[in-house]
């Protein structure tokens, strides 16, 4: 008797400890994340563009077959300027070979490119900029276009992307009017990492 209750024991509690690995197991699998997007590169510039109200820089990302939620977009951009460049986030869903349709983003998401760090130091040239995305649950899949849109004018100012070549191109608007045209060889260094969701 007392062997057979050591046996039911011991069952028990190889039960419990496969259902605590399967529950951290599928914990895991619930946030799962993976980059999508260009490999990130300092000092492969550039690919610049005029600092204009409304203009766009994105490029286009495969974010697979079912959904993924945006968790953090990043690039290294030179700003050789004196003046912070504020920009905010877009997300396009990708047409047979423009972005077409509305943003995909709900509400602004805001950042900055920034200026020098003080009067006597030098420019943040070659700057790595992240923008935290996971507070605004932003879920897509297939194909899309990940954009920045600047929200001032400097006039005479060009902004320089670190970017690669023949790896899927730029897509740009030069202003809010403007439509979307593609630089088919040079693709800008945009990546994002994204959650995979159930």
């Amino acid at each position: 008797m007392i062997n057979h209750c050591l046996l039911l024991s011991k069952i028990f509690k190889l039960l419990f400890i496969c259902f605590i690995c399967f529950a951290a197991f599928n914990s895991l699998a619930q946030d799962k994340t993976k980059t999508i997007g260009n490999k990130l590169r300092s000092g492969t510039t550039n690919n610049s563009f005029n600092v204009v109200q409304g203009a766009q820089v994105g490029i286009r990302m495969n974010a697979g077959h079912k959904p993924v939620e945006l968790l953090k977009l990043s690039f290294h951009v030179d700003n050789l300027g004196k003046d912070t460049i504020p920009f905010k986030v877009n997300v396009y869903a990708m047409g047979d070979k423009l972005p077409e349709g509305n943003n995909l983003v709900k509400e602004e998401i805001k950042g900055a490119i920034i200026r020098e760090k003080g009067p006597n130091e030098p420019l943040m040239n070659n700057q790595l900029i992240t923008v935290d995305l996971a507070p605004y649950k932003v879920e897509v899949k297939g194909d899309i276009v990940v954009a920045v849109e600047f929200l001032k004018t400097q006039p005479r100012k060009e902004l320089g992307f670190s970017c690669g070549v023949l790896n899927g191109g730029t897509y740009y608007k030069k202003d809010m009017d403007a439509i979307w045209k593609k630089i088919p060889v040079v693709g800008a260094d945009f990546n994002v990492l994204v959650k995979k969701l159930k």
